[in-house]
């Protein structure tokens, strides 16, 4: 993805305000789905990735459950330690899939476990510049942004894809996929891949209520926490742009009904 020089001082405004979300206080949504999920410790204890944990362990409305130590969701790995680095390694991370713009990669390279690939899938790092600053005028706009944006739909569906893939390899092997915070970008990854195996909205919304918590984001914290508005919103841009969520999968990530069903094998037991 090519950011010529003109886009520079864009890039510093699009990287502090993505990393950090919109500037303008909210207040948060009370959360009792996500009390409910925090009797299970998804957390991977990380010390320089507070907001990183494990997607498996949810059930799903048919009565499957999401398996464990396939996708984990966190914040930028930048600050891993040795520790943290050895514990990726050991939990079998074969692919990290970056979905932060250019400028947060060089602000915070991140530190990549033995035997890990990386990727660099920038979800919205492409949208033209009038649309790129309106998207970070507030957390409804920029979720929004997440399904309209050039190049959106390609970084979700990629993450996805890479999920498939390590379930076709004798290794098999995990993925990670993360912003800055774990939360925003992330945190509507991760919610797409709940949805498409089958997850139902409540608990989908209170896994990603759930980066209030680890990241100790105080009521109103704008900066620091998420909203469930704003996941709301993301759904409704797809029923806007789409119709449905499965139109969405499939005309926007491109997903055909065999990759799903390979999606569903990889990661549901």
């Amino acid at each position: 993805m090519v950011h010529g020089p003109a886009r520079v001082p864009v890039a510093v405004l699009t990287g502090l305000l993505v990393a950090f979300g919109p500037a303008t206080a909210v207040g948060l949504a009370d959360p009792p789905p996500a009390a409910e999920l925090l009797q299970v410790d998804r957390s991977l204890h990380l010390a320089g990735a507070p907001n990183a944990r494990d997607l498996g362990g949810y059930r799903t409305a048919d009565g499957h459950t999401v398996r464990s130590g396939i996708a984990f969701r966190t914040d930028q790995l930048t600050n891993l330690t040795p520790a943290d680095l050895a514990e990726l390694t050991r939990l079998g991370v074969r692919k990290v899939d970056d979905l932060r713009t250019v400028y947060e990669r060089a602000l915070g390279p991140d530190r990549i476990p033995a035997g890990a690939q990386s990727n660099w899938y920038d979800v919205i790092g492409a949208a033209p510049l009038p649309e790129l600053m309106s998207t970070l005028a507030g957390g409804n706009e920029m979720y929004r942004a997440l399904v309209t944006a050039p190049g959106a739909n390609r970084a979700v569906a990629s993450v996805l894809r890479d999920v498939i893939e390590t379930g076709r390899t004798p290794e098999g092997g995990a993925v990670v996929f993360h912003c800055t915070a774990g939360k925003d970008r992330t945190g509507w990854v991760a919610a797409v891949l709940l949805t498409v195996l089958g997850v139902d909205r409540d608990t989908v919304t209170g896994d990603y209520l759930l980066s209030n918590h680890y990241r100790n984001a105080a009521p109103g914290d704008g900066l620091a926490g998420v909203e469930q508005e704003w996941l709301d919103s993301a759904f409704d841009q797809v029923a806007q742009s789409y119709g449905s969520f499965d139109r969405y999968v499939n005309e926007g990530l491109g997903l055909s009904t065999s990759d799903v069903q390979a999606l569903k094998a990889r990661m549901l037991a």
